[in-house]
């Protein structure tokens, strides 16, 4: 055996000495205790005062919330919103939050004082003595003094896994409403490309068929007809592949809000506009964005845990108290239970000192400082995480701006090309190779154009989820987890 705890029962002196003794003791020894910190300041983590890519937002860490709401787009409200009640991930981040406060009552509760009652009927005999009954009810109660903390090092541990739990809460719904948010623009953009696609194949259906028309008239050559029909069939081809993505699309997003694959095809099977990205930016300071971000705050909770159980561990290795009593009832008939000879109360005090162990409680100690500094060095890589996301996600908004505006202008070009090619062609003043490339180049184009609108809206998403938007800091969420 490593560890020797000597009791120390003080029932043989006068019941007032003794616990004026044990009280007296638990004083002195509480005075000279070295206990471990309680607090600590977070890990120096370099944070800039100011964002490296210049914005025209402001600091209103208030509106991203519901950053959905700036797209001004009902239904992508509506999915966000039922995403957050009906999501099996929510719900299970909401279990795992009653779970930890479950655990944090269940740790508070047992740093008190204990009472339960009992109650006994026992009625024995030895060999052909007449039997004997004995009859006994009682209370007993314990109480062990917090005189070094560690109790209260637990309770305070539990207190940070809970609130960790709840900004964990919190960090689940950031990434389900940006990922709602990128489904539906998703979704979009691709119903999008399929149209511009469609809208290309009725053109070029129409110019294959003039090229029928003047291959049967003897002004085509049959290599501008194969060169048509090619180039209609490739578009065609396109066709089938974008539609699978947008009912690919379609599952992804019933699935988030908590339904069944096909439920969101009569509502959002018809095509409609890419949402458009919002005027302003709801953009907070660095520092800010730190304290909006759940996952920066659950590291922070993470450090104050892995604190408590520190000194937790450092007040094992110091000695423990108990106090404990009984008052009960003891007769051998119910008769005479309740006469006052039948009352028993009894008082323990007791201490017990671990006096060798092989070092086990230095041990503990060293590795709940281990695992603190992991906490820390956690909290620094996600600080620093957060700062990335934010950078990353500013530099793709502002080259994906720039990049939509020269597109846009290269698509009015392609379909001012593209128009007076086959008008021309009608003519007869200019070869089918000056056509198949506008048309192509037309396609080309607008795609990329959808695609980058799709893009830049879902840059804004990435920012919003980058700044901690989403939930609300400090509310605790107790809504959301009943």
């Amino acid at each position: 055996m490593n560890t020797m705890k000597p009791r120390l029962p003080l029932s043989h002196l006068p019941r007032q000495p003794a616990l004026a003794l044990m009280l007296g003791a638990a004083t002195v020894l509480s005075a000279c205790a070295s206990l471990a910190p309680t607090a600590a300041d977070l890990p120096a983590t370099p944070v800039p005062a100011a964002w490296s890519v210049p914005t025209a937002g402001g600091p209103s860490a208030t509106a991203l919330a519901g950053w959905w709401q700036r797209f001004n787009e009902p239904t992508l409200t509506g999915l966000v919103t039922q995403a957050l009640q009906a999501n099996t991930s929510v719900k299970s981040a909401q279990a795992a939050l009653l779970q930890a406060r479950a655990q944090r009552d269940v740790q508070s509760a047992s740093a008190g004082p204990s009472l339960s009652a009992s109650g006994s009927a026992q009625r024995s005999q030895s060999g052909s003595a007449s039997g004997s009954n004995r009859f006994q009810a009682g209370f007993d109660a314990s109480w062990e003094p917090d005189v070094f903390g560690g109790n209260r090092a637990a309770v305070n541990a539990s207190e940070s896994d809970a609130r960790a739990a709840e900004t964990g809460l919190g960090d689940v719904q950031v990434s389900l409403a940006a990922e709602v948010a990128a489904g539906y623009i998703e979704l979009r953009g691709l119903q999008t490309r399929l149209a511009i696609a469609q809208s290309n194949l009725a053109l070029q259906t129409e110019t294959l068929q003039i090229t029928r028309w003047r291959a049967q008239a003897g002004l085509a050559s049959s290599l501008d007809l194969e060169q048509a029909v090619a180039s209609t069939e490739q578009t065609r081809a396109q066709i089938p592949a974008l539609q699978t993505s947008v009912t690919q699309s379609l599952h992804a997003l019933a699935v988030l809000t908590g339904q069944a694959p096909g439920a969101l095809q009569a509502t959002l099977g018809a095509p409609a506009a890419i949402p458009a990205t919002p005027p302003d930016l709801a953009l907070a300071f660095p520092a800010e964005t730190l304290r909006q971000r759940p996952d920066v705050r659950t590291a922070e909770h993470r450090i104050s845990a892995a604190l408590a159980r520190v000194a937790a561990a450092d007040a094992a290795r110091y000695p423990s108290f108990r106090l404990g009593g009984s008052l009960g009832l003891s007769a051998l008939t119910l008769g005479t239970l309740t006469d006052g000879a039948s009352v028993v109360r009894s008082l323990l005090a007791s201490v017990s000192a671990p006096l060798f162990d092989g070092g086990a409680a230095q041990a503990q100690v060293r590795s709940q400082e281990a695992a603190l500094e992991q906490a820390r060095l956690a909290y620094q890589s996600t600080v620093l995480t957060a700062l990335k996301d934010v950078e990353d996600a500013l530099v793709a908004l502002r080259g994906d701006a720039e990049r939509l505006a020269r597109l846009q202008a290269a698509a009015t070009a392609a379909a001012n090309a593209e128009l007076l090619a086959r008008q021309r062609y009608q003519s007869g003043l200019i070869d089918f190779r000056t056509v198949l490339d506008t048309q192509r180049s037309l396609l080309s184009t607008q795609d990329s154009v959808a695609s980058t609108q799709a893009t830049l809206s879902a840059d804004h998403v990435r920012l919003y989820k980058a700044l901690g938007g989403g939930w609300t800091p400090d509310a605790g969420h107790d809504t959301a987890a009943r």
